[in-house]
């Protein structure tokens, strides 16, 4: 960007009556800065998440492994008829076991994650709270003093 352009963005922004400067931040609807944002997550949201994700922990630990034994019979026999299905039927349920582990290592850590969470920003709201509390203790008590 040149001077000229400088100046005359400059120009163009004092012809529009703002001469208030807006940085990384949405404009507010209620025409100043400072507003609430959209991203948010109470404890209902991370509980739903957490739950969904064990659930999902547990049903995939209960039948994510239904067809392993039978698979491994078939590749076996077809291995034993010279089938080269056999061996391919083997790899496909060796990924199947490395990606069903993937995904219940994933569905476990989500889950613990949410319980966490849950539990930090309970505990981030009761430090909040009681802080405030305090505060309003503190200022209760200069409010006193001034009535003397």
């Amino acid at each position: 960007m040149g001077w000229d352009e400088w100046e005359q963005l400059k120009a163009d922004s004092g012809d529009r009556g703002s001469s208030r400067m807006q940085l990384n931040e949405a404009p507010s609807e209620k025409g100043g800065g400072g507003g609430q944002g959209d991203l948010r997550a109470d404890r209902q949201d991370l509980a739903a998440v957490g739950d969904s994700a064990f659930k999902l922990f547990e049903d995939l630990g209960r039948y994510g492994r239904d067809a392993w034994s039978s698979s491994q019979s078939a590749a076996k026999d077809l291995k034993t008829q010279e089938f080269e299905l056999g061996g391919a039927l083997d790899t496909v349920q060796e990924r199947w076991e490395k990606s069903l582990t993937t995904l219940l290592d994933a569905c476990a850590h989500i889950s613990n994650h949410m319980d966490f969470t849950k539990k930090a920003h309970a505990g981030d709201e009761y430090h909040i709270a009681s802080t405030v509390s305090s505060i309003a203790t503190l200022d209760k008590g200069f409010d006193e003093g001034k009535k003397r």
